[in-house]
């Protein structure tokens, strides 16, 4: 089991309408899921505008929030819940820079993204944030554990302590 700390980390990402309307979904998937992490949550939910007003408050006062919002609800989003050692920074670099035409290649957003708004994938950008975010939007009933067989190839026998 993955641990920081003591601690099994965990980390919310949302896969976007972007990536569900670009069929872009399994790509990315497909990048966690070989870069060692293990999934321990998934569901699709069409994203209510009070879930995006809680979600995206620090942006309420912006002028492009109204914007983000549209874009949030023009199709249903997919919530992950993934677990690994160092789990959230793995997921932000993964994800690359928010701004996709600044997005490193091979990074997801740099793969996949020009746009400062449509950039595939939200990432937790802190342990604390990716918390708070897995409450707002899983019961813990909907967070399973199990062990991927493969661990101990993908982590030192000190790593899995």
């Amino acid at each position: 089991m993955a641990k920081r700390g003591g601690i099994v980390e965990k980390t919310l990402v949302i896969l976007k309408p972007d990536a569900i309307n670009r069929a872009l979904v399994g790509e990315v998937i497909h990048r966690f899921e070989d870069k060692g992490l293990k999934i321990v949550a998934m569901k699709m939910e069409h994203l209510s505008e009070k879930v995006l007003d809680e979600h995206y408050s620090h942006l309420a006062s912006k002028p492009f929030f109204p914007e983000i919002k549209k874009f949030m609800r023009r199709s249903p989003s997919i919530l992950l819940v993934l677990e690994g050692r160092k789990v959230v920074d793995v997921v932000r670099k993964m994800a690359g820079v928010t701004e996709g035409i600044d997005a490193a290649p091979g990074t997801i957003r740099g793969d996949y993204s020009l746009s400062i708004q449509n950039t595939i994938i939200h990432a937790s950008d802190s342990a604390e944030a990716s918390q708070k975010e897995i409450k707002r939007f899983f019961r813990e009933s909907e967070i399973f554990g199990w062990s991927r067989i493969d661990t101990e190839m993908i982590y030192s026998s000190s790593e899995n302590k």
